[in-house]
């Protein structure tokens, strides 16, 4: 062994860790996912709780390699299928190596912020405050106090102003995330940018853009299922089969639209971005299913992918 490596032969060495983003709905962090990977993975919108799942994201630089994760925004559940997101977010805090708490930059805490800080604050992980959204401020020196509060509330690693929207901060923020991280090896290869299937992010898509399209409860009754992914070499493209379930015949009057128009904007606006995401031609055939009360049912819950834990993991 050699005894006399120097300090900087030392922070030179490879990195690799996890990488939770944590906080409640709408607070940005698919957006400062698909930043920092230069690549949208993770699906955005401004209505809350748009995530659902947990979303992988595998960030490679030349001293390192960060595997991002994604969560569902903490919030008070109170049905089976909002306990599910919720565990589904804490489950995101076992074996990582740093957490990203992040919140809205503001000029006073919010109440759901300081909910979900409460329920973390123990963990032994180190906590980094991210606040995000500050290009939102036009006196940016309002997030002061925000800052003296939470630095009173807990002894956080860092706390990093960052608009994941523009980018500001993001730079500063990996490189505290990195001096956190152990040395270790690259867990995927370099070219992978997420450790979840291609069907999954192509589900994800579509969802999106009913969240975009639909308002009310709409978009908060689908769910969206691939039936079939498959080559058709003749015309080289890939022929995408997929099946959006609602909850009441009504949603699916509102999906499908007068004349069809509103299923042929949606899976107009997907196959933009699946066609990106897979390099190639896109055939998406899109077909509406009412599935009653499938948030309420644990037994459709899980045929589409939705699991509650054994266990709870905090109070909520």
């Amino acid at each position: 062994m050699n005894t006399n490596t120097s300090v900087k032969e030392r922070s030179a060495a490879f990195k690799s860790g996890y990488v939770t983003l944590l906080g409640a709905p709408n607070v940005g962090k698919s957006t400062l996912l698909n930043q920092i990977l230069k690549e949208k993975i993770s699906i955005t919108c401004p209505k809350p709780q748009t995530t659902r799942n947990r979303i992988a994201g595998i960030y490679n630089r030349d001293d390192c390699q960060i595997i991002f994760v994604d969560t569902p925004g903490i919030h008070r559940a109170k049905d089976i299928f909002n306990k599910i997101l919720v565990e589904t977010a804490l489950a995101a805090l076992e074996d990582v190596d740093v957490v990203c708490f992040m919140i809205e930059a503001s000029p006073e805490p919010k109440d759901i912020d300081i909910f979900v800080l409460d329920i973390i604050k123990d963990i032994q992980t180190p906590i980094f405050l991210v606040i995000n959204k500050i290009d939102l401020l036009k006196n940016k020196a309002l997030i002061l106090p925000l800052i003296d509060f939470y630095k009173s509330k807990h002894s956080f690693e860092a706390i990093i102003p960052v608009s994941a929207l523009l980018g500001d901060g993001v730079v500063e923020l990996l490189d505290e995330i990195v001096a956190k991280l152990p040395e270790g090896p690259k867990y995927f290869p370099e070219e992978y940018i997420t450790d979840l299937p291609e069907r999954f992010i192509i589900a994800e898509f579509i969802r999106e853009k009913i969240f975009h399209l639909t308002r009310q409860e709409v978009p908060y009754a689908v769910a969206v299922t691939i039936d079939s992914f498959k080559e058709n070499p003749e015309k080289n493209q890939i022929v995408i089969e997929a099946t959006i379930h609602v909850e009441k015949k009504s949603q699916k009057g509102i999906i499908i639209g007068k004349g069809g128009r509103m299923l042929k904007e949606i899976g107009r606006l997907a196959r933009e971005d699946i066609e990106r995401f897979l390099g190639c031609k896109v055939y998406l055939g899109l077909y509406v299913r009412v599935q009653e009360k499938w948030r309420q049912d644990t037994r459709v819950l899980a045929e589409l992918g939705f699991k509650l834990p054994k266990r709870k993991r905090f109070p909520i």
